[in-house]
């Protein structure tokens, strides 16, 4: 029995309450109203509602007599063991052993669709994250969005979202012209120059560029030497930026070029749009978005009085061009450094007829420290000055370094300890994880060796305390990846396969799977075959949704 088919159970006790209490009255309520959570202490059951609270001021009253009334009608369904009213009105209700496990068999027939469904088929979803610039290799804060967007498409994806994966491509402004200069410089011997870039990255481009050149560099005039080192040199590190990614797991579908915004015309249509909607004007030169009507500290410049295109164009042009393109929902993740521009990206949305935080909702990560020895880990062997995407994966490999990066909420600083991480101990999260995936695939071996296979299925011979707390995790799987899509946090699917780990581990450490000796084979441990691999399919399934492997053998 799920939460689903226990709410159904509830409206059909709550019928005749209803009708003696407010004859004439409909009830009011669908099996989505109810909501069943897990007790904290699971001696008190396998879950709790209260809807009793909720419904004794419309039912005139009092919410423990309500309660008994409710609880005593759900003593009497088919696989509730029992129902007890606890404190000011709370249910607590517990399945008999039968009830409960049927769940084991459900999840291994469902798969890989175990936890996924079609909540969100309604959305379409723009979310764009990691968005570098391509003057240098991706470094920690960018890998952490890299990891952290990845697994929020996946879970979005999950709960039937179509989400499409996008890279804004900055190759027009200030920092790529320092970007090519830097280039030029490394090609001509010279010093860096004092805004550039410094690295072995940028000697390392430089001679491709040189390389690849198919004229006389030494011809070039200035203007023109820049423009082939800033063209050329734009492009090698935006490929190996792409193939950084790749390697990591996160490929984009759309790479999304800032030049051809205004290239394009699409900042004009922009402010076209807006100057329909009344929500510009022109003041000292200048022509102006009216943004304190929306929630902002002050109006905008988008037109400058020089005549030149304000940075907020930029954005007014690229969301109005999401929106065109049919993304009801465009989720943006922006660094630290960029929580000062939440307010007039939302102004700016609500000026074009939109909702703040429904179409378009702003995500902002914090720092992330690599630590080692107890110290702080400051310099790259490539970038020179910060530690980079592919210093942490030299270093614990793909798999830890995107569990660690999605394991704690992105709006939090994030210390990662390599030591621990390069640990094949229970103290390595990812590790402790993939551990108990691979020991679900080593007890089904040995059970296949034994002669143990799922030719049978008695849900009730699960009794033991441990099988109850495991099916009560596993029971909660699909729950929480729709919270964590929901709310946008996909480090709750990582605590949550933490937690499961350690249930899984003590339900190994006190039920056999396999006879003790010469005993037969019985019922129970052709079910708990069930529960095992139940269990393997939900790590997967979880881990998955990280990007992280899910090792057979470790």
């Amino acid at each position: 029995m799920n939460p689903e088919t226990l709410a159904q159970a509830l409206l059909a006790v709550l019928a005749p309450i209803a009708a003696e209490r407010r004859p004439g009255e409909p009830l009011g309520l669908s099996a989505s109203d109810i909501v069943f959570e897990r007790p904290r202490n699971r001696d008190h059951g396998d879950w709790a509602s209260n809807i009793a609270m909720r419904l004794a001021k419309p039912f005139g009253s009092n919410p423990r007599e309500l309660a008994q009334q409710i609880a005593d009608g759900l003593a009497t369904v088919d696989g509730v063991a029992s129902a007890e009213v606890a404190g000011p009105g709370f249910i607590n209700i517990r399945l008999d052993a039968a009830a409960a496990g049927v769940l084991a068999k459900t999840i291994v027939d469902a798969g890989v669709d175990y936890g996924t469904s079609d909540s969100r088929a309604d959305e379409i979803i723009n979310l764009e994250f990691v968005s570098a610039n391509p003057t240098g290799p991706i470094h920690l804060g960018g890998t952490r969005w890299a990891a952290v967007g990845d697994s929020l498409a996946r879970m979005l994806s999950a709960q039937g979202a179509k989400v499409t994966r996008e890279y804004y491509f900055n190759d027009h402004g200030s920092q790529i012209d320092r970007f090519a200069r830097s280039l030029v410089a490394a090609h001509l011997g010279e010093p860096t120059p004092e805004d550039g870039y410094g690295g072995g990255y940028i000697l390392d481009i430089a001679k491709r560029v040189e390389l690849a050149y198919e004229g006389d560099l030494a011809a070039l005039s200035p203007e023109a030497l820049q423009e082939t080192f800033r063209s050329r040199g734009v492009s090698l590190m935006f490929d190996e930026i792409k193939s950084s990614l790749h390697d990591f797991g996160v490929d984009f579908d759309v790479y999304f070029h800032e030049d051809d915004l205004h290239k394009s015309g699409a900042v004009t249509r922009a402010i076209a749009r807006l100057q329909e909607l009344g929500h510009m004007y022109e003041a000292d030169g200048a022509l102006w978005l009216r943004t304190t009507d929306f929630g902002d500290d002050k109006d905008r410049v988008v037109i400058k009085s020089d005549g030149q295109p304000a940075y907020i164009s930029g954005d007014l042009a690229y969301y109005l061009d999401k929106r065109e393109r049919g993304f009801n929902r465009c989720i943006i993740m922006l660094g630290a450094d960029h929580h000062g521009y939440v307010e007039r990206l939302m102004a700016m949305c609500a000026a074009f007829g939109d909702e703040p935080n429904v179409n378009l909702q702003i995500l902002i990560g914090q720092m992330v420290n690599l630590v080692r020895d107890g110290k702080p880990m400051r310099m790259s062997k490539r970038a020179g000055t910060v530690v980079t995407l592919e210093d942490l994966v030299e270093i614990v490999g793909v798999d830890a370094a995107r569990y660690a990066l999605t394991r704690s909420s992105a709006d939090s600083n994030l210390d990662i300890d390599l030591d621990v991480l390069q640990k094949r101990t229970n103290d390595n999260p990812v590790f402790y994880v993939q551990y108990a995936h691979a020991r679900t695939h080593n007890v089904a071996r040995n059970a296949a060796d034994s002669g143990v296979d799922r030719s049978e299925f008695a849900p009730e011979t699960l009794t033991h305390e441990t099988e109850a707390a495991l099916l009560g995790a596993l029971q909660e799987f699909p729950r929480i990846v729709g919270f964590a899509a929901e709310i946008r946090e996909p480090h709750r699917v990582a605590r949550y396969l933490e937690e499961l780990a350690g249930l899984y581990h003590r339900w190994y450490d006190n039920c056999r799977v396999i006879p003790q000796g010469d005993n037969p084979i019985e019922s129970v441990h052709r079910t708990r075959l069930w529960l095992n691999d139940a269990a393997g399919q939900v790590f997967r399934n979880g881990l998955a949704l990280l990007g992280v492997s899910a090792p057979e053998r470790m």
